[in-house]
C-alpha cells in the first residue's frame, strides 16, 4: 500500500560507525518515548497505537514551534 522500499545495510567495519541520516530516527524514536503511552504495549490495536504515536508528535512539535517564539506568520497591519 505505502510502496516503501527497506534497505538493509550491512557492517563494513567493526565496531561503532556513525551511518548517515541514522541519528533522525534515533532522535525521532527519543521524542516518541518521552510519552508514557508509547512506551508500553497500552494499546491492543495497531490503529490506536498509530494515533498515539501521531498526538505525542503534535505535542512534541506544538511545544517546540511554541517554545521558538517567532513560527507566526507575519501580516501587514490591517488599519
Amino acid at each position: 500500500v505505502l510502496h516503501l522500499t527497506v534497505q538493509i545495510v550491512k557492517r563494513t567495519e567493526p565496531g561503532f560507525v556513525v551511518l548517515p541520516r541514522r541519528w533522525v530516527v534515533e532522535r525521532t524514536f527519543a521524542w516518541i518515548s518521552k510519552h508514557r503511552r508509547c512506551v508500553r504495549d497500552y494499546e491492543t490495536k495497531p490503529g490506536h497505537h498509530e494515533a498515539m504515536i501521531h498526538i505525542a508528535m503534535i505535542m512534541t512539535m506544538s511545544r517546540r514551534l511554541a517554545r521558538t517564539g517567532n513560527w507566526w506568520p507575519k501580516f501587514p497591519d490591517a488599519h
